[in-house]
């Protein structure tokens, strides 16, 4: 007996054509600035354009509020002015209406969160995808690690998937921007990656800091050669989207920790002085506590009690360097 297989390439259809055609009316609700792969589509444009092709009658409307944010329309605005996507009136601001602060600690970042999250389970932190997955390979490493903290917290992506931002202990991983857009948390702890960087007030996109297991750059490298400013402008829009995603995941504050301290200085200096003197007192106040954290992290030795030390038989001085050596510079 002989087999035949026949086997032929069926080219998809566009999805906005295929939701129009499916249905007597459509509604589309539209964030472009919500783009955050390569892949993405439907701008307006293009929405227009299919209605118009299956003779459709088009009406649009402005939707002049929403609830994201605790529905503080001056946070969204206050985004937009300082990733410098567009301009508004919204300089500085003012957290009356949501709570956001700038963190200067990873640790801090996430005690705070855990903090946050014992009351109803709706706090989580995320970062931009500039960290390579290794913990799929190794489940005893660390994905997100700074070194300069002793940080280390894996991705969310192994276990649970979409529906980590509901799983209990899914506050001890990092979620990023493909499991937790579209979905919401009460608190959101945010760690901006070096693919996003402050120079000289200038907010500038790092494409080539983004994980190298990142899908959502994927194409920048090929069409980079077909036409560089296209492309750099296209990956500079994702990255942007993908913080300002990111930033407004959640519902009554976002805490963020930025890498860059040039970077971490430009957004403190757009919030108010009491906003500022706020957060300065609420970080000293766990800067003891901190500083314990780091230590038994940073340092693997175990610390003796005084009438235990004899010097250089059991132990040896620990001299802080900057005490040593004086102040440094900023690298």
């Amino acid at each position: 007996m002989v087999h035949l297989k026949f086997a032929c390439r069926i080219r998809p259809e566009n999805q906005i054509k295929e939701l129009i055609a499916a249905a007597k009316f459509s509604v589309f609700f539209l964030g472009e600035d919500q783009r955050v792969t390569f892949k993405d589509i439907g701008r307006k444009g293009e929405i227009i354009r299919w209605a118009k092709a299956s003779g459709a009658n088009i009406t649009k409307l402005e939707l002049a509020s929403q609830f994201r944010c605790n529905g503080s329309d001056g946070y969204l605005a206050w985004l937009d002015n300082t990733f410098q996507i567009r301009d508004t009136a919204n300089e500085k601001l003012d957290s009356n209406e949501f709570d956001f602060r700038v963190i200067d600690s990873p640790h801090r970042l996430r005690e705070m969160v855990v903090e946050k999250n014992k009351v109803t389970n709706k706090a989580r932190m995320v970062a931009g995808y500039c960290w390579d997955w290794v913990s799929r390979r190794n489940a005893k490493q660390g994905d997100v690690v700074l070194p300069g903290y002793g940080f280390s917290m894996q991705w969310n992506l192994s276990m649970d998937g979409g529906l980590w931002i509901m799983a209990a202990e899914s506050v001890n991983e990092i979620g990023c921007i493909h499991t937790c857009q579209g979905l919401e948390v009460d608190y959101i702890g945010v760690i901006v990656g070096p693919d996003m960087i402050v120079r000289d007030g200038k907010v500038i996109t790092c494409p080539e800091k983004r994980s190298r297991h990142d899908r959502s750059l994927f194409g920048f490298k090929s069409f980079l050669k077909f036409n560089e400013k296209k492309a750099r402008d296209r990956a500079d829009s994702i990255i942007m989207n993908t913080y300002r995603t990111l930033m407004t995941r959640g519902m009554k504050g976002c805490y963020v920790y930025f890498t860059g301290k040039e970077t971490a200085e430009f957004f403190r200096s757009r919030l108010t002085e009491s906003d500022q003197r706020r957060i300065d007192a609420s970080q000293s106040a766990t800067t003891t506590a901190l500083n314990k954290e780091l230590l038994s992290v940073v340092l693997p030795f175990e610390r003796l009690k005084r009438h235990a030390v004899k010097p250089y038989v059991n132990s040896v001085s620990l001299v802080d360097l900057k005490f040593a050596a004086g102040t440094f510079g900023d690298v």
